[in-house]
């Protein structure tokens, strides 16, 4: 029986999705029949900060993360070395691979789930991820170790793609590099018209019959504003609503929405729990996604398992991920996505998108993910490919 050691993040950092990640390789690797337990850094400094994002938080936070946590990491391993013998390790988030110089090379794997951090750090635009002085060297530090992993998974193929990029010169350790696809991190399904309704009304969720919906938070490669700009592209042709979910809206937001006359038609449910997240995709007329960039995209898939026809961009890895089973357009261009929403009234064009997107989210089946997960670390680097 595999034994597995997961390394998850900082608790106090509230990386949510990673945290979900890792639970999800947690119950998949106990559920195959593998012995699996989560490894985190401790909370010692950071105990004191009220916040770790910031200030002298994030440098106490730091100690914990970069110091105390590695010094643990080896007093283990070298306490009772026979117990960990046959063990394997699995880094959760890529932001955490400076702890691979502290674990056996040849036993420990990785997930990447996107380089947009390290490529904002290294000044492409693109990326829409500035990052401060400190920011850049700290990123730079990351992607050296993450170089030299010898067991990586990309989330996809895109982002193996564009890691291999910034690693430089192909080396033997990227034979050992591979794209395994996110699976979903909770239960999502198509609820019924009327079931979708009751979930919201008794959550305290009012909204029109005919939405669009957005998920996610409000960095700027979000794209936010894109919903606003469509449905003002869109006129009187389409009198529906803006539903945003997860991050609260802000004032610029609001202000953007006020000066096209939409404010009465924007609605902001902030960090929604999960049943009121299926419901809310499930009842949505359209689930638009406009994003810059992306290292996998988790709403896309989401939505599709709940049955919403999607709209989306044309950048990678968007198409990737959603598997043409959505309309796809530029992020700079409203009237583009005007006119997919349009298309989408058509009741044989929609009817089609949402089959197609049950058939795409089968390819994210957990099972199927887990088994990429167990060939990753039963086999060595040299015999991948």
């Amino acid at each position: 029986m595999m034994r597995i050691i997961l390394i998850g993040n900082y608790l106090p950092d509230r990386q949510e999705s990673m945290e979900r990640f890792a639970q999800m390789l947690h119950a998949g690797f106990r559920r195959t029949g593998c012995q699996s337990e989560i490894w985190r850094p401790g909370v010692y400094f950071g105990k004191w900060a009220k916040t770790t994002h910031s200030g002298v938080g994030k440098w106490l936070g730091y100690v914990d993360k970069w110091i105390v946590f590695p010094l643990v990491l080896r007093w283990r391993l070298s306490r009772k070395p026979q117990q960990y013998a046959g063990a394997r390790f699995h880094i959760c988030d890529h932001s955490n691979a400076p702890y691979l110089g502290h674990l056996p090379a040849e036993r420990t794997g990785i997930t990447c789930h996107d380089v947009l951090a390290i490529r904002g750090a290294l000044g492409y635009e693109d990326a829409y991820c500035p990052a401060s002085s400190f920011g850049k060297i700290l990123q730079k530090w990351i992607l050296s170790h993450l170089s030299r992993a010898r067991l990586l998974a990309c989330v996809s193929q895109f982002t193996l793609t564009q890691l291999k990029e910034l690693a430089g010169t192909p080396t033997a350790n990227q034979r050992g590099w591979r794209v395994i696809h996110n699976t979903f991190n909770g239960d999502f399904w198509p609820m019924s018209a009327d079931d979708a309704r009751t979930t919201l009304a008794q959550k305290g969720v009012k909204l029109p019959a005919s939405y669009v919906l957005h998920v996610g938070s409000g960095m700027a490669r979000k794209n936010r504003r894109m919903l606003l700009d469509m449905v003002a592209a869109l006129g009187p042709q389409w009198t529906g609503s803006i539903c945003y979910a997860g991050e609260a809206i802000d004032d610029e937001l609001k202000t953007l929405a006020q000066s096209l006359d939409l404010q009465d038609r924007v609605i902001s449910i902030s960090k929604p729990d999960h049943e009121t997240l299926v419901a809310l995709y499930s009842a949505c007329e359209t689930f638009v996604f406009p994003s810059f960039s992306e290292g996998f995209g988790w709403p896309l898939i989401e939505a599709q398992a709940c049955g919403a026809p999607v709209i989306t961009t044309n950048i990678e890895p968007m198409p990737e991920v959603s598997g043409g089973a959505a309309l796809y357009a530029n992020p700079t261009k409203p009237e583009a996505f005007a006119e997919a929403l349009l298309a989408l009234q058509n009741e044989t064009t929609r009817s089609e998108f949402v089959r197609q997107g049950f058939i795409n989210v089968a390819k994210f089946e957990s099972d199927r993910i887990m088994n990429a997960y167990l060939e990753l670390h039963e086999v060595t680097p040299t015999t991948v490919y």
